[in-house]
């Protein structure tokens, strides 16, 4: 039997295997102050640079090619030191495959529990 994680203890994701929290993208309906267009996503974001905490709202239009997942349910995403390590240790379900969104960023999408996208910074 897995042990329960206690209300004072961090989740193992930071705890034990070192992902670094990056933000919490949120799907709205809703234009959104201080919007970019990701034109080859074909989606709006917002709130990133700006919210202390690290809320993305994302808008997307109806011919966006990212998953209806992503477009509908938030996600949490992390930093990790090495995805193809994370991917290969861990019982994930890929419901997208990686993409480049910025110079130098790697993203994927996984379901488990709840939609995670993890980044890898190229130095």
């Amino acid at each position: 039997m897995k042990k329960l994680r206690l209300d004072h203890e961090l989740p193992i994701s930071t705890s034990k295997w070192g992902w670094k929290y990056h933000h919490l993208g949120i799907p709205t309906k809703k234009k959104m102050k201080g919007e970019t267009y990701l034109k080859k996503f074909k989606f709006y974001v917002s709130g990133f640079s700006s919210c202390p905490f690290g809320i993305e709202w994302m808008r997307f239009e109806k011919d966006s090619p990212v998953n209806k997942l992503i477009q509908s349910v938030p996600h949490i995403a992390f930093e990790a030191s090495n995805i193809d390590y994370e991917l290969s240790t861990n019982d994930f379900n890929v419901i997208s495959q990686p993409e480049s969104n910025f110079e130098g960023n790697y993203i994927r999408y996984k379901d488990w529990f709840c939609n995670i996208k993890f980044f890898h910074f190229c130095s």
